[in-house]
C-alpha cells in the first residue's frame, strides 16, 4: 500500500470582515452555520490586525467583505484577512466581494492611468485567494484579470422580481442610463416578458470623474412605466438627470433599480427629490437609516450568495443560479 487515505471531510467556514458584518450573519443564517469568530482591530497607527479563534487547517474557507467606504481600509483588511488563512493552511481560500472595489477603472481612457481593476485582482492573488465571487461587476472582462475561478452573480433576477410582483399591470419599459448598459437592459426585458427597451444618450468628460451630461431618449418611453436599471450609483446625478428626462419625454412614471447603492455625498436627497416613484438597491453594501428615504427599497442578497457559496462548496453550478445565463 503506497500513501495513506484521509478519513476528513470538507469544511466550509465563513470569515466576516468589519464593513458589512449584518450581510456576512445573513449568508451564515440561510447556511445554517455561524461565522467563524475572528479579532480584528486597528492599532493606533490605523494598522489592522487578524486573528481567528478557531484552527482552519483545511478548511474550504470563504472570506466576505463588501468594499464600502472607506474602501481602502476593508480592501486592505480583507487581504490581511486571506493571508492570514493562506498561513494558516486554509485548503481553498474565496474572496467574496459583493460589490468589488475600483471596478470603475477597468481600462486606460487616457495615458499615464492605472487600470486599478487589474491591481485589484493581483493583489488578492499574491495574497492567497484561490477564487473570487462578486456580484455584478461593472464590465465583465475583469473576470480575466484573475489567474484563477471567478463566480460573478447577478443581481437581476432578485431586482427583476420585485418589479414584477409590484408593478403587474403597468406598461414597462426599460431604460438603460447610457448605450453600455444596452445589453443588460435587453436581459432585463427577456426577465420581465419583454417589454420595450430604451437608452438615455449621454456624454461624459473623463477629465471630470463622477459628472455626465444626459441629452435625449432614444426609444419609446411615453406613457410607459420606466425601469431605469445600472449596476452601481454613487453620486446620484446622472440617474437623477435621467429620471427628468424620462418625465419630460412623457414617461407614465420612473423606478430607479440599481444594484450597488454607494450613495456618496448627497446622492440620496438627490435621489429623494428626482421625481422617481421607488428606488431599488440589494444590500451589498450597508445603506445605514439616515441615507435612507420613504421610496427608498433595499432587498436582500444574502440568499443569493449563501447558494453560490453553497454550490462552489459542493462543485455543484453556479450558472445553473441563472438558468444558464451567466
Amino acid at each position: 500500500m503506497t500513501g495513506i487515505t484521509a478519513t476528513g471531510e470538507k469544511k466550509l467556514m465563513l470569515f466576516s470582515g468589519r464593513s458589512h458584518p449584518e450581510l456576512t450573519s445573513e449568508i451564515a443564517h440561510n447556511l445554517g452555520i455561524e461565522p467563524t469568530p475572528a479579532r480584528l482591530f486597528d492599532f493606533a497607527n490605523g494598522e489592522i490586525f487578524v486573528r481567528f479563534m478557531e484552527s482552519v487547517r483545511g478548511s474550504d474557507a470563504f472570506v466576505v467583505q463588501s468594499h464600502t467606504s472607506p474602501i481602502n481600509q476593508w480592501i486592505m483588511e480583507q487581504l490581511i484577512m486571506v493571508d492570514a488563512l493562506k498561513r494558516a493552511s486554509a485548503k481553498r481560500i474565496t474572496v467574496v466581494a459583493p460589490f468589488f472595489g475600483y471596478a470603475r477603472q477597468d481600462k486606460k481612457s487616457r495615458g499615464r492611468e492605472p487600470i486599478s481593476a487589474r491591481l485589484m485582482a493581483d493583489l488578492f492573488l499574491t495574497a492567497g485567494a484561490d477564487r473570487i465571487m462578486a456580484v455584478d461587476l461593472h464590465t465583465a472582462q475583469i473576470q480575466g484579470f484573475f489567474d484563477g475561478p471567478v463566480d460573478h452573480l447577478f443581481a437581476l433576477p432578485v431586482l427583476a422580481a420585485h418589479v414584477r410582483q409590484t408593478y403587474p399591470d403597468e406598461s414597462l419599459a426599460v431604460v438603460s442610463p447610457d448605450s453600455g448598459r444596452v445589453r443588460l437592459a435587453e436581459r432585463w426585458s427577456d426577465s420581465l416578458g419583454g417589454t420595450s427597451l430604451a437608452f438615455v444618450h449621454k456624454t461624459r468628460d473623463p477629465r471630470r470623474p463622477n459628472e455626465a451630461v444626459a441629452n435625449r431618449v432614444v426609444g419609446e418611453v411615453e406613457g410607459r412605466l420606466c425601469v431605469v436599471i445600472d449596476d452601481m450609483i454613487d453620486t446620484g446625478g446622472t440617474v437623477s438627470k435621467t429620471v427628468e428626462i424620462l418625465l419630460r419625454d412623457g414617461a407614465s412614471d420612473v423606478i430607479v433599480a440599481a444594484t450597488h447603492g454607494i450613495l456618496s455625498g448627497s446622492a440620496s436627497e438627490k435621489l429623494a427629490g428626482c421625481g422617481a416613484r421607488e428606488v431599488i438597491f440589494t444590500d451589498t453594501l450597508p445603506i445605514p437609516d439616515n441615507k435612507r428615504f420613504p421610496h427608498m427599497t433595499v432587498l436582500p442578497i444574502a440568499p443569493l450568495l449563501a447558494e453560490a457559496i453553497h454550490q462552489v462548496f459542493e462543485d455543484g453550478s453556479v450558472t445553473s443560479l441563472f438558468d444558464g445565463n451567466a
